[in-house]
């Protein structure tokens, strides 16, 4: 009899492939088995003993399910539910990590504009161009580019002209 995938195997390793499996719905449109492969995931780090991991899958913890969860609901166009994740889960990640904050910075950026909260996504699209500066990868600037378009829509606010000025810079 077969198993569903990541049905069996370590906790670590089986959250990997929910989170996963949580995104490609996301990025189809389907939020509830999003949410669903969420919580699966969720299920599978509580069910975590401490037991070794494999390299592959130990950096996998509440705290990339966090993000997970908040790229999962920005991509899905649910503002309200990635923000406060987002939020929560980014204050407490240290600055030193500047591709990867610049990155997951980079959503909550797209979830307040989603929200039509242009001046806190300026904010937040700001310190994303601080931190992806000199980061030696392509995909802060990717995601960057996509904000600031979006952004420009705005440009006749303050804040917003002062951030497009200071990308171009």
């Amino acid at each position: 009899m077969s198993r569903a995938p990541g049905s069996g195997g370590a906790p670590g390793v089986r959250a990997l492939l929910h989170e996963r499996l949580a995104w490609a719905y996301a990025v189809a449109g389907n939020a509830s088995e999003t949410e669903r492969a969420l919580n699966i995931a969720e299920g599978a780090l509580s069910e975590s003993d401490g037991s070794p991991q494999p390299d592959w899958s130990s950096w996998v913890d509440r705290r990339e399910l966090q993000i997970m969860t908040g790229r999962c609901w920005t991509e899905l166009r649910r503002p309200l539910r990635a923000v406060p994740v987002l939020e929560d889960v980014l204050t407490r990640y240290d600055d030193a990590h500047a591709r990867d904050k610049s990155l997951y910075l980079s959503w909550l950026a797209d979830s307040y504009l989603a929200a039509g909260e242009i001046e806190q996504a300026t904010a937040i699209t700001s310190r994303v161009l601080e931190l992806s500066a000199g980061v030696a990868s392509v995909r802060p600037g990717q995601r960057l580019a996509q904000i600031l378009q979006q952004l420009s829509d705005h440009h006749e606010l303050p804040a917003v002209a002062e951030v497009l000025e200071k990308a171009r810079a």
